[in-house]
């Protein structure tokens, strides 16, 4: 039991845990829209799980790409996946229930939704590598206990080390994954951020650069620097893009100085907080006074828990072992510690993507 607490339950709250207040809602018009919709949402929660493994199956058995070029029966998609036909049609109307195809005259073809998830840069891929944290999952209890070993704490140091050197092409996939979903956060992230009265820009943890590339895309003009690893720059492209590139680790360097701004996307939730506040103090002796700092990557919806980042992030982060997904506000908290002014703290357009907190060197 919990201790005795002097506050007590929300009104709906306290109305919601009587039956007779159920039956009351079901014969009113217009509590029962409500309710019904409250019914919904948490058969949806509660189907969640199968729903993504439902996700999982059409993916890996390409049924979206089959339907790319044109309608495709239930038998020839069984025939096609060697799946039996009973269990086919159970697939295909799952599918359909999750709008990403629909049955028009005997026919499978793909909605806009199923259309829209094979353009996706990385969305394919990411189902795909889900099945680590299905894993790991398995036992949720034991998993927020802390009492598992999560597998993935070691995956991503997995393929970009041992897989890399043996199994290429497998480990090739990640890295296409990795590249792939940065297109979209780079996207989202020049929509919030204007570089057009930069003159360089230092880019820590950029991995293959996709994000830099598109910010050269954007801005021809600016100057444009990768700082990461040096197994990491070893793999990632040529220097043919006019990115340069410097080779290092922010734990034990000191940044290139000659940045008037600096960006870090999607790397501070894949650290501790001893480990992000040395990285921001590093970035402020790096940068001239007034120089600015760019934080984009998925955030806690914070005192308004957001379900994409606040559920998947949250726990995948958690599962990585090394970092934790922060709010808004506990980034620029950390910006403030490490002598930062936050210029920019706004809700993003697709939370689930990423979010911006910009700071000024004062």
């Amino acid at each position: 039991m919990l201790p005795a607490s002097s506050e007590r339950l929300g009104f709906w709250a306290r109305m919601a845990l009587s039956p007779r207040f159920h039956r009351l809602v079901e014969r009113t018009p217009g509590l029962r829209r409500f309710s019904r919709a409250e019914g919904r949402a948490l058969f949806s929660i509660l189907s969640g799980f199968v729903q993504a493994q439902t996700l999982f199956a059409v993916v890996e058995l390409r049924i979206l790409h089959r339907l790319k070029e044109g309608g495709a029966t239930t038998e020839a998609l069984a025939t096609l996946t060697q799946v039996p036909l009973a269990r086919m049609k159970v697939l295909m109307q799952a599918a359909a229930a999750l709008k990403l195809v629909c049955l028009r005259q005997g026919r499978w073809h793909l909605t806009p939704r199923g259309a829209a998830f094979l353009t996706v840069p990385g969305l394919e891929a990411m189902v795909s590598h889900h099945h680590v944290l299905y894993s790991d999952l398995s036992d949720p209890v034991a998993f927020f206990r802390g009492e598992t070993t999560p597998e993935l704490a070691g995956f991503w140091p997995y393929v970009f080390g041992t897989l890399a050197q043996t199994d290429a092409a497998l480990a090739g996939r990640y890295s296409t994954l990795m590249t792939e979903s940065q297109a979209l956060v780079a996207e989202d992230t020049l929509r919030m951020v204007d570089f057009s009265d930069q003159k360089h820009l230092l880019d820590i943890g950029g991995g293959t650069g996709a994000f830099l590339r598109a910010v050269g895309r954007r801005y021809p003009d600016l100057s444009l620097t990768l700082f990461d690893l040096p197994d990491v720059l070893t793999s990632s492209e040529p220097p043919r893009d006019g990115i340069a590139r410097v080779a290092g680790s922010f734990r034990s360097e000191a940044l290139p100085t000659s940045a008037d701004v600096i960006s870090l996307v999607r790397v501070l939730y894949d650290h501790s907080d001893d480990v992000v506040r040395a990285l921001l103090e590093k970035v402020y002796s790096a940068l001239p006074s007034g120089g600015r700092l760019v934080i984009s990557e998925p955030m806690s919806g914070g005192h308004q828990p957001d379900p994409a980042t606040d559920v998947y992030f949250a726990i995948y982060t958690m599962a990585m072992h090394t970092g934790r997904t922060r709010s808004q506000l506990e980034i620029a908290n950390l910006l403030k510690d490490a002598g930062f002014s936050v210029s920019y703290l706004r809700s993003a357009p697709r939370p689930f993507i990423t979010s911006v907190v910009e700071a000024r060197k004062v």
